[in-house]
């Protein structure tokens, strides 16, 4: 939290910060409010000598797994007739192995309605036009804090943003799968409803992320035609034999669409850890969304395993974006940014300035379709 005063002396000019939670909402709503991108900001962007002097900040609201139990799904039948649940039965369901009625699920928030929530992060993105939806998914690996003990809790660090681990030892309970999927896929449809692009955060889950995000695009798949069907549709008019008219054109490079549609135009794979076999079934030409792979030395390359460099270098030059996975603002940012640069120009065969520009277009085409 207070990291966030250092952001305008740090060399990297724009940042993109993602939200995670209650606490941290209306935190990037804050610097949105003050740093956010706008037209004439973005123009100057890419111009070396104005871009010096720009602090840019491009949102992102959402809620992450680490904190989906603390949401109640009152948008379905059975959870829409008005009635706050009980907290305790809440977690009970969300929760596994089920906790046992005592200090650590009388720990924990009170649930609140994803309508409510959603509600939320609609009107975030709707008053930031550049606004991205992140950082949502799932996670089969993490388990929840313990509670504070109070010796504890009046000695934690006041500068951090509440709500995180800070230290505390993991209990072994984790989100329900199932309860993740939902919370995912409801963002999911809405960043799709207002053409936004997403982060999503997938740990130890690769064939379930790849399944929910496919559930969204279901239906709505790119026809590869054969080259005498493409023969024929250059000869023919706006309707196809059955009289109807066909399906909309995607863009092979921003994923826009007339009209809205349940999935998101381009999707971001944060920190990828997954083997090069995976990539395939995310760069299949029938998917009518963008897929980008994203990489930090912090998760990626601390110790630049085969399986990180592999991946790398089979992921297209221009599916390629880059992070540093980090909490806190400022020169460790900045190292880790020009770290992760420099090791994936290296592994690419790129020179810097090839690679650079290579990266700098990448996120100019995820975040703006362009």
């Amino acid at each position: 939290m207070a990291s966030l005063d250092v952001i305008p002396n740090m060399k990297a000019r724009v940042l993109t910060i993602m939200a995670s939670r209650g606490q941290d909402q209306h935190l990037v709503r804050q610097f949105a409010r003050k740093y956010g991108l706008d037209e004439k900001r973005r123009a100057l962007l890419f111009r070396s000598k104005e871009a010096e002097q720009l602090t840019c900040i491009v949102p992102s609201f959402g809620w992450h797994p680490w904190f989906s139990h603390q949401i109640y799904d009152d948008t379905s039948p059975v959870g829409s007739d008005g009635r706050k649940p009980d907290a305790v039965q809440h977690y009970m369901s969300v929760l596994t192995p089920t906790p046992d009625y005592g200090d650590f699920i009388n720990s924990l928030p009170e649930p609140k309605p994803f309508s409510e929530l959603l509600a939320q992060v609609r009107n975030d993105l709707e008053e930031f036009p550049y606004a991205l939806v992140g950082e949502i998914g799932i996670d089969r690996s993490f388990r929840l804090p313990l509670h504070w003990a109070s010796d504890e809790e009046a000695g934690r660090d006041e500068s951090l943003t509440p709500g995180g681990r800070e230290g505390r030892q993991l209990s072994p309970f984790r989100v329900q799968i199932d309860h993740q999927r939902k919370i995912m896929k409801m963002q999911l449809n809405l960043a799709g409803e207002l053409k936004r692009p997403v982060s999503i955060h997938g740990v130890a889950a690769h064939g379930i992320v790849y399944e929910t995000l496919k559930e969204t695009w279901k239906g709505y798949e790119r026809e590869i035609p054969s080259k005498r069907k493409s023969r024929r549709r250059s000869n023919a008019t706006g309707t196809n034999k059955s009289g109807t008219s066909p399906k909309p054109v995607i863009s092979e490079t921003t994923g826009e669409t007339t009209g809205s549609k349940p999935y998101p135009p381009r999707i971001c794979l944060h920190s990828y850890s997954g083997p090069p076999d995976t990539l395939k079934q995310y760069l299949d030409p029938s998917i009518p969304a963008v897929i980008y792979f994203s990489f930090s030395s912090l998760v990626n390359l601390s110790s630049r395993t085969d399986k990180a460099v592999a991946v790398i270098k089979a992921v297209p030059g221009d599916r390629i974006l880059v992070e540093s996975d980090l909490h806190s603002a400022g020169d460790k940012m900045d190292q880790l940014l020009e770290d992760v640069v420099r090791s994936v120009c290296n592994i690419k065969g790129w020179t810097l300035t090839a690679g650079v520009n290579q990266l700098a277009d990448n996120w100019n085409r995820f975040v703006f379709g362009q």
